[in-house]
């Protein structure tokens, strides 16, 4: 499956991680938006349930065991990037899911440059993503209260 000019929209998934007062960024390694800050996740595979994507994408972007917290996805969000020449770059439909800490180690891993537990009043003071940004604004009353 082509990530840059698809031929169709991509189905990723997010994960929100509360732990301690504190959410679970990451710094992406890859497109779009690498070196911006936002949640672990990625594209769903192929047979894969999208809650199983999750998962499994936090234990290879982050060394985290986690499980669903909240059987619905928080928000699903497009993030549609146009070229210069005006076709389709990049197409993903996003489902951003709470998530659980059952244990592991925090450990950049995969595509992730960096990961960091930060506390809420300074999320907002990383680079992050137009779509995380926009959304972390959206729900963060929601997020505080987990």
């Amino acid at each position: 499956m082509r990530r840059e000019y698809p031929e169709q929209p991509i189905v990723g998934v997010g994960a929100l991680i509360v732990h301690e007062g504190k959410l679970l960024l990451v710094k992406r390694g890859v497109d779009p938006a690498k070196g911006k800050w936002s949640i672990p996740g990625g594209a769903v595979e192929l047979g894969e349930r999208m809650r199983d994507a999750v998962v499994r994408e936090v234990k290879e972007e982050c060394g985290l065991n986690v499980e669903i917290a909240l059987n619905r996805p928080l928000d699903a969000i497009d993030n549609i990037t146009m070229s210069k020449d005006g076709r389709f770059k990049y197409h993903y439909v996003l489902l951003q899911f709470l998530v659980r800490l059952k244990g592991g180690t925090l450990r950049p891993a995969s595509d992730v440059l960096d990961a960091k537990w930060v506390p809420f009043d300074e999320v907002k003071t990383y680079d992050l993503t137009k779509l995380f940004r926009s959304f972390f604004e959206k729900h963060q009353d929601e997020l505080k209260s987990v």
